[in-house]
This record gives C-alpha cells, sequence and structure tokens, in this order.
C-alpha cells in the first residue's frame, strides 16, 4: 500500500496525476479531520480544498519522519488553526476553551493514529500463512498461554514458542513494508 509518498515525490517531478491520486486518497478523511476542528462540514471542505492547494502550490518538502498521512494531516491541521485564529469564533473564546480545544484536537489525533495502526495490523495479518495468524490471534489477542494454545493447535509447547517467534517476524517484515515501524514486536 502507498503512503501516498511516491505519488507527492511523482508530483514534484511533474506528473500532475500524482496529487490527483493524493486528493482521490485522503480529501474524504481529511474533511472528516478538519470537520472536528470547525464543526461545519462546508467549512471543512473548504479546509481540506486549501490543504490541497497549499500543498499543490507552495509544495512544501516531506522528509519522511513521519507517515505521509500523518505529515499531510498536520497541514491540514495548522490550516484549521489559522482559519480559527482569524475567525470571528476564536476571538470570542476564553483560554479555558482554547485549552480545552487543544486538547480534544491531541486526543482526536492520537485515537485517529491508533485506528489507522490498528487497520494496518489488520491488513498486515491478513497476508500471514493461516498458521501464523491463527497463533497471533490465539496468543496476543485471546490472551492464551502457550500451553493453552498448543492444545487449541495440536501442536507441542516448543512447537507454539517456535510459530509465535516466526510469526512475530513475520508481521513485523508486512508492516515495515507498509513503512510502520513498532519496536516491541
Amino acid at each position: 500500500m502507498d503512503n501516498g509518498a511516491s505519488s507527492y515525490r511523482r508530483f514534484l517531478d511533474g506528473d500532475d496525476e500524482g496529487i490527483v491520486e493524493i486528493v482521490r486518497d485522503y480529501k474524504d478523511g481529511l474533511i472528516l479531520y478538519l470537520n472536528s476542528f470547525t464543526e461545519n462540514i462546508g467549512t471543512a471542505e473548504e479546509l481540506m480544498e486549501e490543504t490541497f492547494v497549499k500543498l499543490a502550490t507552495r509544495k512544501p518538502v516531506f522528509r519522511g519522519r513521519s507517515a505521509f498521512k500523518t505529515w499531510l494531516y498536520a497541514i491540514g491541521r495548522n490550516v484549521a488553526l489559522d482559519h480559527l485564529r482569524h475567525s470571528a469564533r476564536l476571538s470570542l473564546m476564553s483560554g479555558e476553551e482554547l485549552e480545552r480545544l487543544a486538547g480534544e484536537e491531541e486526543s482526536l489525533e492520537r485515537s485517529y493514529l491508533r485506528t489507522e495502526r490498528r487497520i494496518l495490523l489488520h491488513q498486515a495479518l491478513g497476508r500471514l500463512r493461516t498458521e501464523y495468524r491463527q497463533v497471533l490471534y490465539l496468543v496476543y489477542l485471546e490472551g492464551f498461554g502457550n500451553a493453552e494454545t498448543a492444545a487449541i493447535m495440536r501442536k507441542s509447547r516448543r512447537q507454539i514458542e517456535n510459530l509465535v517467534y516466526r510469526a512475530k517476524q513475520s508481521l513485523k517484515s508486512e508492516l515495515e513494508k507498509e513503512g510502520f515501524v513498532y519496536e516491541e514486536l
């Protein structure tokens, strides 16, 4: 799965189809994210358009320090915050309301990133061998111990230990293909 970085590189190299792909792939999620700031879907759509216009005209540098989507949403967040700063609504907000809004933004961003990680994990699990999927599901999602998992899968405890190790390595490899890095695997 391309995370948008190659489409952006193609756009920067002169292929306008790259920006079209980015808009197609990210516009809906970006609108929903920006709506959390504005609480107005029409305004969120305008801010989404402004985000993509900024991307196309200013051509900011994507350094790859995060996923492309995270970087794009950060640009969108900055556009939304600029909009709120300049709007009359923001000038009427108290300091407490501004702090609450900032706290909600961080909470929403963390929640969104967790959801994205779960989706990536689920997709990567789907690409593993059936036996690997089963052992990871039983041990990590259902919380069975190695002895219980061995009984369920009709294998020895040692076979389960080896299978868990190989399954984790395979999952790690699949996730790294997606650009996901998780140190605890």
